[in-house]
């Protein structure tokens, strides 16, 4: 092999690992809860360049924060099946790196934020970048009460979305950041549950790891989707959307709790997979439902 391929070849290794530095899954929900928030609270025609400048530093810090949580988590990450393969601990990118490209994305998209959305959005986004990484991160290895404190800079994205279009933080927006909010648990605890083995050798403490039988992480799943019918309905009772999404909400979100009883009836790891994919499936379906049965403010 000519010393050029073998070039090419390592800069396209180091692009893929840098590519995966970014959780391109996690930085893609950012992007389209973001996107749905500012549509939301759009008055008249949307722009669709203001909202894609919105999205991109949005994104940017997303992307930057799970730079910043591979860079915290590299030994932790060492441990465990599932990230194992990382790029910190595989070596393909050095700490150093990792390091550095989080801060440049985080820091960039902070001011992409600040200068085309103004000074909430940019907060907003500054906010939930330093709650993930000190508040969550680190809370991970000493109470299970750390799905908690994540799950709120997890739902904060369709809050930048909806203060970019309208410059403040009224009432639909705490219902867009509640609705994401009580998501999470079902879809956060499938995942901890199917991967508990991994994460009790990290000494990462998420409920399942403590909770050996699965009544309490299983109880929870079905309490918080049980509430998220509940609360995906208020953006109708409340005129922020028609009645076509208040029946698709309840249809969506009460198909939803039935996959969580189904789960929690053998609690295997296959049908915590499942109740994950039906979770991951869940969220558009019901924001893009809002999106087109929005009513006019």
């Amino acid at each position: 092999m000519s010393m050029a391929r073998t070039t090419e070849l390592t800069q396209a290794s180091k692009l893929s690992a840098y590519i995966a530095l970014t959780k391109p899954d996690v930085s893609f929900l950012v992007l389209m809860t973001t996107a749905a928030g500012f549509y939301m609270g759009v008055r008249g025609p949307v722009d669709w360049l203001h909202m894609l400048h919105v999205v991109f530093g949005t994104m940017l810090i997303a992307a930057g924060t799970a730079a910043l949580n591979h860079y915290l988590e590299r030994e932790s990450d060492r441990f465990m099946r599932r990230t194992a393969s990382r790029p910190l601990p595989s070596g393909q990118l050095t700490p150093g790196e990792a390091l550095r490209f989080g801060l440049l994305l985080c820091v960039a998209g902070a001011v992409d934020l600040a200068i085309v959305a103004g000074f909430l959005p940019c907060l907003l986004g500054v906010f939930t970048c330093l709650s993930y990484l000190l508040a969550y991160t680190p809370l991970k290895t000493r109470t299970v009460w750390a799905t908690f404190i994540g799950a709120i800079p997890g739902a904060i994205p369709p809050m930048i979305g909806w203060t970019a279009a309208t410059g403040k933080l009224d009432t639909p927006a705490w219902l867009l950041f509640a609705i994401l909010f009580f998501w999470q648990f079902p879809h956060f605890h499938a995942i901890a549950w199917m991967y508990r083995e991994d994460y009790a050798r990290a000494g990462i403490l998420m409920l399942p790891v403590v909770d050996k039988d699965g009544t309490r992480t299983f109880r929870q799943i079905i309490l918080y989707a049980a509430s998220l019918v509940a609360v995906s309905l208020l953006p109708a009772i409340m005129g922020f959307a028609g009645v076509l999404y208040f029946f698709g909400a309840l249809v969506s979100c009460t198909g939803l709790v039935q996959v969580c009883l189904w789960a929690a009836n053998s609690k295997s790891n296959n049908r915590a997979k499942w109740l994950m994919h039906a979770t991951v499936m869940h969220i558009p379906i019901l924001l893009g439902l809002m999106m087109y049965d929005k009513l006019p403010r």
